[in-house]
């Protein structure tokens, strides 16, 4: 990945990454500590990896790794740790998590002192790795918010005085898809380009969630030597989901055969076939009962999203403004209810063992789709005699 041009994130890890690679190799040296800010948990776990790899080797983690909170371990005890040689193991990499505590309920004067003589004799033989995860690092820098600039700026003054700062900045489309299609590449695959887009955004570029769907990508197309969109569509459920949306914008246009083409494309591409009607039928249920409270509580950005919705209830970061768009075209509860209940007779009907499934499914899309006085449901098969 040395060859492309990467974001602040990528950067800043790569950065950090080759000064331990180089200091464990015995080609430079550590700085006493560093500060990891930033909340991107993927980049953080590639310079834990690296940190890992270089200093403290598997058999020896019992000895020359800590992990420490400063929620119940006091500054001066992670400083007393790293100031005291290990009998068992040549160097101590002690990663400090909870870092905020420096930062909350008075100046902590003595923590700060104590810190600035630690610095002026640190031990060689020890790295102190403080995890500020309470600060939030856009991919484009000039968007951080002033909070977050604040708490940044507070910490480059107090510990990036003393120690090397390495800001974990979140990644951004580009760089996710970059970095997926480079890691399909070095496991033997090409990472199509439509399936790298979509993968990306259906997971909103939450690297850890792209990362491990990746992997269940390799693993399901292994010996192939290619991922498709297909194989995205298939594979990963927040693609399936996004279909899905689609489905149910065309229903709020009322839209009848884009919300049917739709339909069908679902059916056609699921390997389950009609047997994947219920789970369809469970999914346009939450949905509308997401934008019913959506409605109710008048949402009108996503930032207010996750508050009206509960945790377990909630929506990819992808759909929040398009189901909020989707659920200011409904006029009311009434509306809204209505589909709920049209929902519920269909999920009655395919549970009853009908002889088609497709059919139901059709028939319950085209209720949906049409204007409440206009919805006609014995409209028959022979309206959709078309085969998508």
């Amino acid at each position: 990945m040395s060859g492309a041009r990467w974001g602040a994130g990528f950067t800043a890890v790569g950065r950090f990454v080759a000064e331990v690679e180089a200091a464990a190799a015995g080609q430079g040296a550590l700085k006493p500590g560093y500060v990891l800010a930033g909340d991107e948990t993927f980049l953080l776990d590639r310079c834990r990896a690296a940190v890992l790899k270089g200093f403290v080797p598997q058999e020896m983690r019992d000895f020359c790794l800590s992990d420490l909170d400063l929620g119940s371990t006091t500054i001066f005890e992670v400083l007393d740790r790293a100031q005291t040689p290990s009998l068992m193991a040549p160097f101590q990499a002690i990663f400090v998590r909870n870092v905020r505590q420096l930062y909350t309920r008075g100046a902590k004067k003595e923590e700060f002192a104590a810190l600035e003589r630690y610095f002026k004799s640190p031990n060689p033989q020890a790295v102190l790795l403080f995890v500020a995860d309470f600060v939030r690092i856009p991919n484009d820098v000039r968007r951080m918010e002033m909070d977050d600039k604040n708490r940044y700026e507070r910490l480059a003054e107090t510990l990036g005085a003393h120690c090397g700062m390495v800001e974990l900045a979140r990644v951004g489309e580009e760089d996710a898809m970059r970095w997926a299609a480079v890691t399909a590449q070095e496991a033997g695959t090409r990472l199509e380009p439509d399936a790298a887009r979509e993968l990306v955004d259906a997971l909103g570029a939450d690297m850890m969630l792209i990362a491990s769907e990746l992997e269940k990508l390799l693993l399901y197309t292994g010996g192939r030597g290619r991922i498709t969109l297909g194989d995205v569509e298939t594979m990963v459920l927040a693609a399936k989901q996004r279909s899905l949306y689609e489905l149910t914008d065309a229903i709020s246009q009322h839209n009848r055969a884009r919300a049917l083409a739709i339909l069908h494309g679902l059916l056609n591409s699921s390997d389950a076939g009609e047997d994947a009607a219920i789970g369809h039928l469970y999914m346009l249920a939450r949905t509308f009962r997401q934008m019913l409270v959506i409605l109710e509580k008048n949402v009108r950005d996503s930032r207010a999203i996750w508050q009206a919705l509960w945790q377990g209830f909630r929506i990819p970061p992808f759909a929040a403004e398009d189901l909020i768009r989707q659920a200011r075209r409904y006029k009311g509860r009434r509306e809204l209810t209505r589909a709920l209940r049209l929902i519920a007779r269909a999920d009655l009907e395919l549970r009853s063992s009908p002889p088609d499934k497709r059919l139901v499914l059709e028939r319950l899309v085209y209720d949906l789709a049409s204007e409440p006085k206009a919805a006609q449901s014995g409209w028959g098969a022979a309206q959709l005699s078309f085969e998508m």
